[in-house]
């Protein structure tokens, strides 16, 4: 019989819940029979286990001060910090490398830089607007904060809907809430959840309508899967370099977890505001005293030596080819004939599907249901959304599945999406949308 807790919790531990995401990687690691495509694990096949066994030897035998397993400082290793701004600026030659190393820092994961960044941005009630989908870890980590996500309107093809972005500045500016709004937050290369990148235009799009509507705020821009593209790097510059993005204070977060090694979890971001930056690095004094100085500086050996980069050259065709595995195997199931759309990304670990009308793919649907009955595990799109979620999304990682897993994952997915073919064609919205295609 569980027991009733007599304390009493502040507003945070009330809203405290465990998170989806832990819920899903618990029952991908839990269940040897679940073929997991939710969780974003990376590829256990392509990790360095070489590089990182070279420099821990190497170290134990040539570093007798072992300073290395001291504590490190609260912004991060100054070697570390300085060879991530030399990378950053080779990916954005317009970029200042002394302006993008004096707002360096370094975080447990880049998930760390989004939490300190809200911490001292937003009370409860708070407003952050966020891309239309969005990562939803970032999402429930607002909603445990009690801050409300709108998101970015975007058109049919999921590209930024500058006028209807407007329209909905001025509805809250009507309403009394625009003064609420703190923060923009969007994932922009190779999205998680969606695999897209968002253009040139699509980012000056949201500066210039949230400068004629005077509401410049602080603008985060997560740019964890930058490196991960397939054959070539996606051309959009970042906020940092942005003409239109200039009066708005940055924070630039990335990570060396997807990229290297997510068990060492470091993360690294450059801020463009001194204050906000100094913020941060306090509150995050308060967490940790700094990001663990060892894992540091084996990325920083690694980094010295080139090693970033021959990780990134083995594991990007590796991720091209799980991506198309899972593709063509839904593919070669007859996803596309009953109805079901998705578009084949650049880079990054995800797959972004849309059920035909009528199917609902929501964490307790019936769909959801039975494809974990039938030994497949999926992220359900709705909980990629600030607001008004549709519920007809699912998102699809490749990252951890071997080739072979990923075609049984994917045959699993296709026959409880057969089983379901029959709703979708009886709903009457179904019928005209289909009609509507031909």
């Amino acid at each position: 019989m569980a027991e009733t807790s007599r304390i009493s919790f502040s507003a945070l531990g009330q809203r405290a819940a465990p998170p989806t995401i832990a819920k899903l990687m618990a029952m991908a690691l839990e269940n040897p029979e679940l073929l997991s495509i939710a969780a974003g694990f990376t590829d256990n096949s392509t990790l360095p286990v070489e590089q990182v066994r070279h420099v821990v030897n190497s170290l134990a035998d040539r570093d007798e001060s072992a300073e290395y397993l001291q504590y490190g400082s609260n912004h991060g290793r100054p070697g570390l910090r300085k060879l991530l701004s030399e990378h950053l600026c080779r990916s954005e030659t317009a970029l200042d490398y002394h302006d993008v190393q004096r707002g360096c820092f370094i975080t447990n994961g880049s998930q760390q830089a989004l939490y300190l960044a809200m911490q001292v941005l937003c009370n409860p009630g708070d407003i952050v607007l966020v891309d239309r989908p969005s990562y939803f870890v970032f999402l429930e980590m607002l909603k445990g904060l009690g801050i409300e996500a709108k998101s970015i309107p975007v058109d049919d093809e999921g590209v930024v809907d500058g006028p209807a972005l407007a329209a909905l500045v001025d509805s809250l500016r009507a309403s009394g809430d625009a003064e609420r709004i703190k923060a923009v937050y969007f994932v922009s290369y190779y999205s998680n959840p969606s695999g897209r990148s968002l253009t040139r235009d699509e980012k000056a799009t949201i500066a210039t309508v949230l400068t004629a509507a005077e509401v410049v705020v602080p603008v985060i821009e997560d740019a964890a899967y930058r490196d991960i593209y397939y054959r070539e790097p996606w051309p959009a510059p970042s906020v940092l370099t942005m003409a239109e993005w200039a009066d708005f204070p940055k924070l630039y977060t990335s990570t060396l977890t997807k990229p290297f090694s997510t068990g060492l979890k470091v993360g690294f971001a450059t801020c463009t505001d001194v204050e906000w930056r100094a913020k941060m690095l306090h509150v995050k004094a308060h967490h940790d005293f700094g990001t663990a100085n060892f894992n540091q500086r084996i990325c920083e050996e690694v980094l010295a030596d080139g090693g970033l980069d021959r990780q990134l050259q083995r594991i990007r065709p590796a991720y091209e080819a799980k991506m198309r595995a899972l593709d063509g195997a839904l593919r070669e199931g007859g996803l596309l004939e009953l109805g079901w759309q998705w578009a084949e990304p650049a880079g990054g670990l995800y797959l972004w599907l849309t059920a035909p009308d009528g199917i609902d793919t929501g964490l307790e649907s019936d769909f959801c249901h039975a494809c974990v009955a039938a030994g497949v595990l999926y992220v359900p799109g709705e909980l990629c959304f600030g607001d008004v979620p549709p519920r007809s999304c699912i998102r699809l990682s490749f990252g951890v599945l071997g080739q072979t897993q990923l075609h049984e994952a994917a045959r699993r997915l296709v026959s409880v999406a057969h089983r379901f073919a029959d709703v979708s064609e009886t709903s009457p919205l179904s019928v005209k949308t289909n009609l509507d295609r031909r």
